[in-house]
């Protein structure tokens, strides 16, 4: 069952303002080491980044609280799996705020999909609770 969707759709050149405005303090503050080390080694930085804001902006929103009652924007790191395919890793009051929608007897799986064609950055996040195996 789904229990959560999020979309957020950013303007590339806003990041890039908020990157040249703030620089070191707003990728401290928003991104995880391991989102900084992928962004940092690409052609696209600024995408790369801009792609990781939306994430967790549609991240906030799938959980059904946005950027408040304690969810910060460390707590949610975009990873890729081996095969690329992008994922959400969760500390703090994010995964326990996951924990708490996710019914009893299931487990959460978020699926989620990432995209940029100039201007924009995309993000979509789906939440889905499945039967616990055992």
């Amino acid at each position: 069952m789904i229990i959560g969707i999020g979309s957020d759709l950013c303007r590339i050149d806003r990041i890039e303002k908020t990157l040249g405005r703030f620089g070191e303090r707003f990728i401290s503050r928003v991104f995880t080491e391991t989102e900084r080390a992928r962004s940092e080694r690409r052609a696209e930085r600024v995408a790369s980044y801009a792609k990781r804001f939306a994430a967790k902006e549609a991240m906030s929103k799938a959980l059904g609280t946005g950027l408040r009652m304690g969810i910060a924007w460390r707590d949610m790191g975009v990873v890729n799996e081996p095969s690329g395919r992008p994922t959400m890793r969760l500390a703090g009051k994010v995964a326990e705020r996951l924990r708490a929608i996710t019914p009893a007897g299931h487990r959460a799986v978020i699926h989620l999909t990432i995209t940029d064609d100039a201007p924009y950055a995309l993000a979509v996040v789906v939440i889905e609770a499945l039967p616990d195996s055992g």
